[in-house]
């Protein structure tokens, strides 16, 4: 019998990291919850202090604040996709597809954006490709998309999710198990709360689906309850998509040990600082000492006897605040922004906007970067869809690469330039039209882009009310 529940070695190594990574990024009550783990316990700490300072602990994230700022800005504008042929049909199942990519109402960009998020958190964000399950055998095509089975969706996957998996020789995936767990209540109102894991097991032409309901503390063995060919079964590879990013671009796995130390640092200095608000009474006497001292209490002294407060100096604690700050200037220098760190590394000083340019180079490639692994994922998940439907359309996916909304005017004007050239390609100047058109009007519905792109072919394909000499000049 296949175990179901069985995890991968390499799972079973990375699940507490992922736990970790994500308890960064999200810092806030997440962060707090599991405070304990991550704050450092002083030799022969009693136990008692220690509960004092987890139960004041702060966490102040930077990494979840640096994950999202890539996230937003690699996505201000949508990535350009054009779906190109004579099925029109095809074509109309895409304009809607783009807008709701998951039948929840998620658009295909900010569908992505989590999956970046994702990926940024645990170096790789997953995308299961699925139909509905038809209720019956259909005649032809179209009582196939009038009966919406052959509407295609994604469903994001967490790292943790994957529990298991295998590859071919060419190191594709041979296949791969899912499991997922919530709570679920009956109808009734009153009904107590149960626990369902679920696992599906995909390879490259079939799924099962197994379910185990736990409503005691003895959980019973999973049920297989569904299993026949998923989606993808035709084009013989498993419907689960990987977008992953290179160690050097893994942001929470290069800032985690960074966040974890400016935790400990940053906390135990809020705690000295506290302390040191409460001073601490010392008597210089010769003779036995029992009395109390308070606000509501005195003590008597002998005539020899001396009394003060302790203090301390204060030079640990201008060592500690420098540290910290130089902790939080390297958390932004591993992720590319240092430019945004503020503080002495960046220089405290007006900057012109050549020089800001210059510094955000760096960044800029990495948002390059990202950009180019969302748009290698996305043409994979789009031209696999469309194979599976035999649309016959080809697919072009563009874009995320320009980060400024500045830079539109620039990139207008060299392309007027390059099409003063003279340049006689009709092909050059329909993707500089398109491309422009596109990239302007990024936010509009896919159904409009298509339209747009249809008629500047059409537009360009016929010469000019002065002749054709006039068009090539």
């Amino acid at each position: 019998m296949f175990n179901i529940d069985r995890e991968h070695p390499e799972y079973a190594a990375k699940r507490a990291m992922w736990r970790t990574y994500r308890d960064l990024y999200a810092g806030g009550e997440q962060f707090k919850e599991h405070a304990s783990e991550y704050l450092v316990r002083r030799q022969k700490e009693p136990l008692d202090v220690l509960g004092e300072r987890l139960s004041r602990v702060f966490y102040e994230n930077y990494l979840g604040s640096i994950i999202d700022w890539y996230a937003a800005t690699l996505f201000r504008r949508e990535p350009l996709l054009g779906f190109h042929g004579n099925n029109e049909a095809g074509r109309e199942f895409f304009a809607k597809f783009v807008e709701d990519c998951d039948l929840r109402g998620t658009s295909l960009t900010d569908f992505f954006r989590r999956v970046l998020i994702e990926a940024l958190v645990t170096g790789s964000g997953y995308v299961l490709v699925d139909f509905p399950r038809p209720s019956g055998p259909v005649a032809n095509r179209a009582e196939e998309e009038a009966a919406g089975w052959a509407r295609a969706y994604l469903v994001d996957c967490k790292a943790e999710e994957l529990i298991n998996w295998s590859h071919d020789g060419n190191g594709n995936l041979d296949w791969v198990v899912i499991r997922t767990s919530h709570l679920r209540q009956e109808r009734e109102s009153d009904a107590p709360w149960v626990r369902e894991t679920r696992w599906v097991y995909y390879d490259k032409e079939s799924f099962r689906t197994y379910r185990r309901t736990d409503r005691g503390d003895e959980p019973g063995a999973p049920e297989l309850v569904d299993e026949g060919r998923h989606g993808l079964a035709k084009l013989r590879r498993v419907p689960i998509f990987e977008l992953k990013v290179s160690e050097g671009l893994w942001l929470a796995n290069k800032a985690a040990m960074l966040q974890l130390e400016h935790f400990n640092k940053s906390n135990a200095l809020s705690w000295a600082l506290t302390m040191g608000l409460f001073a601490t009474p010392v008597v210089y006497s010769d003779r036995e000492w029992n009395q109390i001292a308070g606000e509501s209490y005195y003590i008597q002294l002998g005539p020899e006897d001396r009394f003060g407060w302790t203090e301390p100096e204060g030079h640990v604690y201008q060592i500690a605040a420098d540290n910290l700050t130089r902790l939080k200037d390297e958390v932004y220098r591993v992720c590319y922004l240092l430019t945004q760190a503020g503080g002495a590394l960046t220089g405290g000083s007006v900057q012109s906007g050549l020089s800001k340019q210059r510094d955000f180079t760096i960044t800029q490639e990495v948002l390059r970067a990202y950009g180019d692994t969302v748009k290698d994922t996305l043409r994979r998940i789009l031209c696999s869809i469309e194979a599976a439907r035999e649309d016959d359309l080809s697919v072009e996916v563009s874009g995320l690469d320009e980060f400024d909304i500045g830079d539109f005017s620039g990139e207008l004007e060299d392309a007027t330039k390059l099409l003063s050239l003279g340049v006689g390609s009709r092909t050059l100047r329909k993707q500089v039209l398109k491309k422009l058109s596109l990239k302007y009007l990024c936010d509009v519905r896919q159904e409009i882009k298509d339209r747009i792109a249809r008629e500047i072919d059409e537009w360009c394909e016929q010469p000019e009310s002065q002749g054709e000499e006039r068009w090539k000049r």
